[in-house]
């Protein structure tokens, strides 16, 4: 086999990629060469190009995300898919997926600042979840009276919902376009497939009452005309800083603290 055809190349990685099961960056699959023959990254590049060509018209697709490259169903099959697993597809409520786009807005937070803007108390549950599903986490504490947590999302929560960076989570301009259907009364149930899969946020089933969590009654507008004002300065790495440095709003926060 000639590896440094990218044709044939692309047969290799896509045998690489079905069997990993997991996404698999650029370095990773050089790695999985020997050296003689190991392919240079631009090589590999238009390799995976010369895979993703192919996959086209088929059920599958090549998609490039936080953790790297991985072949995946495309999500207009998931309904079909979906029935192979026995277990009910897991339901968030409406407060936690609020909570997490909070989080994913203006990462990093604290739990204090999340119920401040939501206007009610953030049920533990709920932050235990979004730490248990690994899609966020700890990454510092807020030098104010208590030290609170700062919580930021993690690559596993790109990973899940296709995303190579925060860059691209949905404007808010295309989350707010969800509110008038919240009600869900007298209105067309019809949401678009990708926005229901990121943003699922009229979903208020019986969990939320079972965990406790009381339902919000915050107002959904109010909510996304905050967050608006919050998306600029989005962070887009994960590299844990020696020291957090506070914006002058945070500043003047801990000054009227003090």
């Amino acid at each position: 086999m000639n590896l440094a055809d990218p044709r044939q190349l692309a047969t290799v990685l896509e045998a690489i990629l079905l069997a990993a099961g997991k996404p698999l960056p650029l370095e990773r699959l050089a790695e999985l060469f020997d050296e003689h023959e190991r392919p240079s990254p631009k090589l590999l590049r238009e390799a995976l190009g010369v895979l993703g060509g192919s996959c086209l018209g088929r059920g599958f697709e090549l998609s490039e995300v936080a953790s790297g490259y991985r072949l995946q169903v495309r999500e207009r099959f998931s309904p079909w898919v979906g029935r192979l697993s026995e277990e009910r597809p897991q339901r968030y409520s409406r407060a936690l997926l609020e909570t997490l786009a909070l989080i994913a807005y203006r990462q990093p937070i604290t739990r204090g600042e999340i119920e401040e803007v939501r206007g009610v108390a953030v049920n533990s549950n709920i932050v235990k979840t979004l730490l248990e599903r690994e899609w966020i986490r700890v990454v510092g504490y807020r030098e104010v009276p208590g030290r609170p947590a700062m919580f930021a999302t993690t690559r596993e929560f790109l990973d899940n919902f296709n995303l190579k960076n925060l860059d691209e989570l949905p404007p808010l301009a295309a989350l707010r376009e969800l509110e008038p259907r919240l009600p869900t009364e007298d209105l067309d149930p019809e949401v678009p497939a990708s926005l229901q899969a990121r943003a699922d946020l009229a979903l208020a089933e019986d969990g939320e009452e079972a965990s406790g969590e009381p339902r919000s009654e915050t107002n959904f507008r109010s909510l996304l005309a905050e967050l608006d004002a919050m998306e600029q300065g989005l962070k887009s790495d994960f590299d844990d800083l020696p020291q957090l440095q506070l914006d002058d709003e945070d500043a003047a926060a801990v000054e009227r603290a003090d």
